[in-house]
């Protein structure tokens, strides 16, 4: 019996979001910061004693999260299917291809977060993707790792609803829906500035940016998680925050001062969220032939 074995990482995505989307990064370019995380897609793909095909395949994180789980499943299941013999960035852009013929109206960062782990500063031109340099301060690792909280509301959404409406309204050219996808590409920049440099002060900035970016592009992105993080931020438990993925249910990351953090996920907790342990992954892609 022959069995090839694939673990992919799921991401969270800081900045930018939205613009990896070829529709916008045909026109503008498009700019995202993403870290992988130690949720993972698996997949096992063989044949048995009597020579026929065996498949499976599973998440440790649920789909409609925001996580990028259904990228991480695709990229996991073809690389069980390729057995290794390929790169894993095309691997990365052969998923990609397969959620497209699927009707996927999403972008690539999710198939590449998932390839690569660790920390991506990731450049979208069309149907290209270019990696840029992002090396952050392990100063920066370690207070992302200590004051960045993930939650999921368990408020159910189907991304690709969320894409279509989005995208109709930049067919259509919608301004605001415009406006909005230039601040979150700037975002980036300024994300991936602050984690090089060990610049706090711009991640906060950089996600307010992405907030208020997000509200112009759709409020119905960030409305399911308003009521329960607004009164955080004004009681400055929570210094910045964000839906993960393209919102409007699913997870959110917060960003929450050190005095609050027990606060924070009894909030949240109360609300009827869980509060999900995560670590970084630095691994990507990870293929084993038995």
């Amino acid at each position: 019996m022959r069995k090839t074995k694939a673990i992919a990482p799921t991401r969270i995505d800081l900045a930018g979001g939205w613009t990896d989307v070829p529709i916008f990064a045909e026109k503008y370019g498009g700019e995202v910061v993403n870290f992988a995380i130690n949720l993972y897609a698996e997949a096992i793909v063989g044949t048995d004693q009597n020579g026929r095909l065996t498949a499976k395949y599973s998440s440790n994180s649920r789909l409609g999260s925001g996580l990028g789980t259904t990228g991480a499943v695709n990229v996991a299941l073809l690389a069980a299917i390729n057995g290794g013999k390929s790169d894993p960035l095309e691997i990365a852009e052969n998923a990609y291809k397969f959620e497209m013929q699927l009707g996927n109206t999403g972008g690539r960062q999710d198939q590449w977060a998932a390839a690569l782990g660790g920390f991506n500063h990731l450049l979208f031109i069309g149907d290209r993707v270019e990696r840029l340099p992002l090396e952050p301060l392990q100063s920066s690792i370690n207070w992302l790792s200590k004051h960045l909280i993930l939650v999921d509301s368990g408020i159910e959404h189907v991304s690709g609803d969320m894409h279509r409406e989005v995208w109709e309204k930049f067919n259509q050219g919608d301004s605001n829906v415009e406006e909005g996808l230039l601040m979150l590409r700037t975002a980036a920049k300024k994300m991936a500035e602050g984690l090089n440099r060990d610049r706090r002060d711009a991640v906060v900035e950089a996600l307010k940016q992405v907030c208020t970016g997000v509200d112009l592009i759709d409020e119905k992105i960030h409305a399911p998680f308003k009521s329960v993080i607004n009164p955080l931020i004004e009681a400055k438990h929570v210094m910045a925050w964000k839906a993960v993925g393209a919102g409007g249910g699913g997870c959110a990351v917060l960003l929450v001062r050190p005095s609050a953090q027990d606060v924070v996920k009894q909030t949240c907790e109360s609300a009827g969220w869980s509060v999900i342990e995560w670590q970084f992954d630095d691994t990507g892609l990870n293929i084993e032939n038995e």
